[in-house]
């Protein structure tokens, strides 16, 4: 009797679960027009501006823009790419000295903001840095005597870029490197192929979908950059955007430039999932077994050795133990006082808030698309997922008139009802920076949590649903309990990037509200950089805690597949 009353309720359960609460379907669909919200305003701002506005634009601004963004989008893309995979397939595919050391220091660049690295690298290789300074030194020349590459300028640029999001290319193409089947590769040895033609004909095919997304995030990355593009002097379509709207106070122009940016955006996203087309690779299911490195000897274990280094010192590196020489010789440890303090509270409290609020709509989303897979929660998930695809400063143009049109509001009812003047409640209490954050990296926490619900076996949640649980007390005690490290990974992710995001805090910031970010930017804009070490230093420091637990998780989830697949 009681086994036919709980297999008849079962379909029940199944047919109930096919719905969401209403509340739930609301904050779905609110999340998913958040994201929507700004790209709208910024093709309405963009709409509204004189007819004058865009001839001038097409004559003046975006030839030099565009050819600018393409060439630093090129130079990265060729750069960070041969970087990424050079170093990827050496420490895979071969052992030599310090190998099992470079697989953990390869990706901490990720922890050195771009802008960082190119206030630094300006300190040290400037016709004034430390290094022409020390060559004039020791020769007597003038700077008229010899010729030194000009940092300030668009190879510069790319150089900079390049040792700093070579790790997005380096982590996918491992990835991939480390799950390739041994036998394509034996067999490809036995029939003579060289070492180089393996890596050529073999390797980088079957990598190519891991390269796309490396890649595209790198570029990504390199297009939303503003303080290393704006201090090298690379006039790219985000400074354009930042010039027009605050040194020419043009919003209309600024907007239309966005929107030129965001067709940037679109092709970047077009061309990564080109590259992924149908290529799909699996281990094999009977008997996976991956490649085992090759040793080297002599000359070659130098040349690997030398190579995987040489990126990770001039992207990591140099630029920490130049915060340090900096904050030491200069005595900055002294401006640990109330002023930065409380600039260090400011940008803790709001990457906080925003790390909090981007988990909790992930939370929504990710379980609303687990419990049910309907239209509404695919779109809001894919929706939601192109946050991050849109740079800060076009992120930040786009938040603009909705925000003042909320707050004007907001004081418009408070007034009516009291007869007082409330102000700007967003816009003037950083409102604007948490939801820019909020939006640009949901991505991060939506993904992290999807990947960790994907690992939840569906056999836990019916067996849940049989012995009667609710729909409340199936996302209670099973799932999020099972996505707490996920969720863990997540947030500190997300509150990372809050922290060294520049271009959203830059230009939604109110007056007087400094984070560390701001702070760095302002020492450097007024060509004092090293005032700001201390602040830089304290980014980079905190910036290694999330590469640490990226490479830690994915040697773990690889340790993990190759014990699986050995077992089996």
């Amino acid at each position: 009797m009681i086994a036919s009353a709980t297999t008849a309720s079962v379909p029940v359960r199944q047919r109930s679960a096919r719905r969401l609460p209403w509340w739930l379907n609301a904050a779905v669909a609110v999340i998913g027009l958040l994201v929507v919200m700004p790209l709208g305003s910024l093709l309405g701002i963009a709409a509204e501006g004189d007819a004058e506005i865009w001839p001038h634009l097409i004559a003046n601004v975006l030839p030099a823009s565009i050819i600018d963004t393409l060439a630093l989008l090129s130079g990265v893309a060729l750069l960070a790419g041969s970087m990424g995979i050079t170093t990827a397939w050496l420490v895979t595919a071969h052992r030599f000295s310090g190998r099992n050391a470079l697989v953990w220091l390869l990706p901490l660049p990720l922890a050195v903001p771009t802008y960082i690295t190119a206030y630094i690298y300006v300190e040290i290789f400037d016709a004034a840095g430390l290094v022409q300074m020390a060559l004039r030194d020791a020769t007597g020349w003038s700077r008229a005597d010899y010729w030194f590459p000009e940092i300030r300028s668009l190879p510069g640029c790319i150089l900079v870029m390049s040792v700093v999001l070579y790790p997005y290319v380096y982590i996918a193409a491992r990835t991939m490197f480390l799950t390739q089947s041994a036998s394509m590769l034996e067999v490809a040895r036995t029939l003579g192929a060289s070492r180089f033609k393996l890596f050529r004909v073999i390797a980088i095919p079957l990598a190519r979908p891991a390269l796309a997304v490396g890649l595209s995030l790198a570029l990504l990355e390199a297009l939303n950059d503003i303080g290393a593009s704006e201090y090298l002097g690379v006039r790219t379509l985000t400074v354009s955007v930042f010039n027009t709207w605050l040194n020419r106070g043009s919003l209309p122009g600024a907007a239309q430039i966005a929107c030129v940016m965001l067709a940037f955006v679109v092709g970047l996203i077009l061309i990564e999932r080109y590259g992924r087309r149908d290529r799909r690779y699996a281990l094999s299911a009977k008997r996976p077994r991956v490649a085992q490195p090759a040793p080297l000897f002599g000359r070659q274990a130098w040349a690997a050795t030398v190579l995987c280094s040489l990126p990770m010192i001039m992207g990591f590196v140099l630029p920490t133990l130049f915060l340090l020489r900096e904050t030491l010789r200069g005595g900055l440890v002294s401006q640990l006082n109330t002023t930065f303090l409380s600039h260090l509270v400011t940008t803790i409290s709001l990457s906080a808030l925003a790390t909090f609020m981007a988990l909790t709509l992930a939370i929504l989303l990710v379980l609303a698309s687990r419990l049910v897979k309907t239209p509404l929660t695919r779109g809001a998930l894919f929706v939601a997922g192109l946050g991050y695809a849109v740079p800060g400063t076009v992120l930040a143009l786009g938040l603009m008139t909705p925000l003042i049109g909320i707050d004007t509001m907001i004081g418009a009812v408070w007034r009516s009802l009291t007869g007082e003047r409330i102000g700007l409640l967003l816009m003037g209490a950083a409102g604007g920076i948490v939801l820019a954050y909020v939006i640009r990296f949901l991505p991060i926490a939506t993904g992290g949590l999807s990947a960790g619900m994907d690992r939840v076996s569906p056999v836990v949640e019916d067996a849940a649903r049989t012995l009667g649980a609710s729909r409340r007390e199936l996302v209670r005690d099973i799932q999020l309990p099972l996505l707490r490290p996920a969720l863990a990974s997540a947030a500190l992710l997300v509150f990372v990037d809050c922290i060294k995001e520049l271009p959203a805090t830059l230009l939604l910031r109110p007056l007087n509200t400094e984070t560390l970010a701001t702070l760095v930017y302002g020492h450097a804009s007024r060509g004092a950089f090293e005032d700001g070490s201390l602040a830089a230093l304290v980014i980079v420091l905190v910036g290694l805690l999330p590469v640490i637990q990226l490479v830690r998780s994915a040697e773990n989830r690889l340790k993990a597949g190759r014990s699986s697949g050995s077992g089996s």
